[in-house]
């Protein structure tokens, strides 16, 4: 049965094997993870959107960048991210590079689903934050207010709008074209200096509900992430 946690779990698995990858994408799917798969880094690198994610499942032997150098660089610019090892090969001396580059586990080829299920699992659940029932919050879209525990703020349409937008992406996550879009602003530089505005109250007021800080997060390349759910009155 998948944990509730992992729906609000993203994984890429960069493996160059295709069946192998397609395998691993749909066994993890199946879990209830949001799983986006690549056949090199340079594939990663180049997509469109990036994907957001919080595990990646990385083979070792990859055509051009090496999964040991992705993992370096990954565990450099998003500390907390998961990182487990997949390779053929399980010397003592190439595992020991793995977690010297950043790895969080390392596991040898062929790989028991349950095995491989079991590690994300648990990866899964030191990057879960559960999120206390007394910061719940809710969106009254006839009201156009944000409700809190105790406290109801107002909110201007566009506000409105974009927390909407949020709350039923998947992941709660948009692009910034979505979200220009959305609010009917330009798709230029002026459009994205109003959103950053807009954004930038929205923090004050998600925060002023309940919101942990920064309540929305601004994802490298991508866009921006609702940190908390919010459900729609």
């Amino acid at each position: 049965m998948p944990d509730a946690a992992t729906h609000d779990i993203g994984i890429v698995v960069i493996e160059d094997h295709d069946d192998l990858r397609e395998l691993t994408v749909d066994l993890l799917a199946s879990q209830g993870y949001w799983v986006r798969g690549f056949d090199s880094v340079e594939a990663l690198s180049e997509a469109c959107p990036p994907p957001v994610f919080e595990i990646a499942l990385l083979d070792v032997g990859l055509p051009g960048e090496s999964g040991l150098a992705l993992a370096e660089r990954l565990r450099a610019v998003q500390t907390d991210v998961g990182i487990l090892m997949v390779t053929a090969h399980g010397q003592l001396d190439e595992r020991i590079a793995g977690y010297d580059r950043g790895a969080d586990l390392y596991l040898c080829k062929p790989v028991a689903p349950q095995e491989l299920l079991a590690a994300v699992a648990a990866l899964a659940r030191r990057l879960h934050h559960p999120e206390p029932d007394e910061t719940d919050l809710a969106l009254d879209l006839d009201r156009l207010l944000l409700v809190g525990a105790s406290v109801e703020i107002s909110l201007s349409l566009a506000e409105g709008a974009a927390l909407q937008a949020f709350a039923i992406a998947p992941r709660r996550s948009l692009e910034t074209w979505q979200l220009l879009e959305q609010l009917g602003k330009p798709l230029d530089v002026h459009g994205k200096a109003q959103l950053e505005v807009l954004l930038s109250r929205l923090r004050k007021k998600l925060i002023a509900a309940g919101a942990p800080a920064p309540a929305i997060k601004a994802q490298r390349q991508c866009g921006y992430r609702l940190c908390r759910p919010l459900r729609l009155r």
